[in-house]
């Protein structure tokens, strides 16, 4: 049986949104368990057991119940007639179909978000560009593709654009998926992330030709290195 984690919701799981607004709680749980099934800890194939998961997260089950939803909708889990609820298997052969989105929309976001970024958006991606400075490169990878996670969210977020950044949010949890399979076999996570440096200060600088084309290299490797692993 799958075992679940038992730590709280984490940073992006809990209290106030970026806007402000308090995260409901079926937000908040599904934001949770979306991270636990993108960043392979609810193993792909294993079963969702809602009780277990209201448990863990400390919320009742109908907010699990809403979370899961969205969940089978982003394909992050599946539901079989008289089998249950699952996480869905990572299929490398569904590398092709991703890459192919995000090489078109991840460079239209990166390009929106440094003509539309706010004040408030250029300081999450300053902060998040410290960080990077400061990452030990001994960190584990878990950490690291957090810290990737976190900075696409705010590039996609930055572009104002809801329609935009909820399929670029979905593709790019299901690719983070494929990475996190070949961890092991990938030698320079660290290098990977640390990318995101120039492509951040691009937004910043208001640069969106330079931004829209570091973000494409970004995806283009991202696939080139996991076909090299494979």
């Amino acid at each position: 049986m799958q075992q679940l984690a038992t730590e709280p919701m984490g940073r992006d799981s809990r209290g106030p949104a970026p806007g402000g607004e308090e995260l409901s709680l079926a937000e908040r749980a599904y934001r949770a368990i979306r991270d636990r099934l993108v960043m392979l800890e609810i193993r792909p194939g294993a079963p969702i057991h809602e009780e277990q998961l209201a448990q863990s997260l400390g919320v009742g089950r109908t907010p699990v119940r809403e979370a899961l939803k969205r969940l089978q909708y982003e394909r992050l889990i599946t539901t079989y007639p008289r089998r249950g609820t699952f996480a869905t298997e990572v299929n490398i052969t569904d590398l092709a179909h991703i890459s192919e989105v995000r090489q078109e929309l991840e460079p239209l976001a990166a390009a929106q978000a440094a003509r539309r970024a706010t004040a408030a958006d250029r300081a999450v991606l300053t902060a998040l560009r410290q960080e990077l400075e400061h990452a030990d490169p001994a960190r584990q990878d878990g950490e690291l593709m957090r810290l990737d996670l976190q900075v696409h969210r705010a590039v996609y977020a930055a572009a104002h654009n809801p329609y935009l950044e909820d399929t670029l949010v979905r593709h790019d949890n299901l690719a983070t998926r494929i990475w996190c399979l070949f961890l092991d076999r990938l030698s320079d996570m660290a290098g990977h992330v640390e990318e995101h440096g120039p492509l951040i200060e691009a937004i910043v600088a208001g640069e969106p030709e330079r931004a829209a084309r570091l973000a494409r290299g970004h995806v283009e490797g991202f696939e080139q290195a996991i076909r090299a692993a494979i």
